[in-house]
């Protein structure tokens, strides 16, 4: 057992490293240390804070269950970074490259993809069309969190696990108590 898990970080390590090669390239550069903040506070809070106020009562409804699914997340983000003390790749590993300032906090799960996740997927559930698109762009800030030497892949499948339970259980919860209401 303690094999598999040694050939399953070796994985992860080697990914890391394919992906974190193009980190000279100016364009990907550019790209990923764009798409990463969509999975950030205030990208995720704005956006949530916007479709609060400016759409219909649907659509706000959905809002308000994102924006509960969000604050929900953050807990067991929070609690797993304290209990499972992690070091973030670029701590760890050779030859990284990373952005000025990173993170220095313990990197499981990781929180950009959790919050992503768990603000599309009530969105995904309201109107399932737009898992065509959302689901791309979350995944895409998860691989962004891997390239830029911050998270190991299984930091971004927790997250996306993580945050996809907690938005679906706030949707459900969400949209039950207004079926009930109306």
């Amino acid at each position: 057992m303690a094999k598999m898990f040694i050939l399953f970080y070796e994985a992860e390590c080697q990914f890391i490293r394919y992906m974190n090669q193009y980190f000279e390239q100016k364009y990907v550069n550019l790209f990923f240390r764009t798409v990463t903040h969509l999975g950030g506070a205030k990208f995720t809070i704005g956006i949530i804070l916007l479709l609060s106020l400016f759409t219909n009562q649907s659509v706000q409804i959905t809002a308000v269950s994102s924006a509960c699914a969000l604050a929900i997340s953050h807990i067991p983000v929070a609690i797993s970074k304290k209990l499972l003390p992690r070091r973030r790749p670029y701590l760890v590993l050779d030859q990284i490259n990373v952005t000025q300032n990173p993170l220095q906090d313990h990197s499981f799960p990781s929180g950009h993809t959790t919050a992503i996740f768990s603000i599309v997927i009530p969105f995904i559930l309201y109107e399932p069309i737009l898992a065509l698109l959302l689901l791309p762009i979350s995944f895409l800030v998860g691989l962004s969190r891997i390239y830029l030497g911050l998270h190991y892949p299984s930091d971004v499948l927790a997250g996306v696990l993580l945050g996809s339970f907690i938005g679906v259980g706030s949707f459900v919860f969400w949209d039950s108590l207004f079926n009930i209401l109306v």
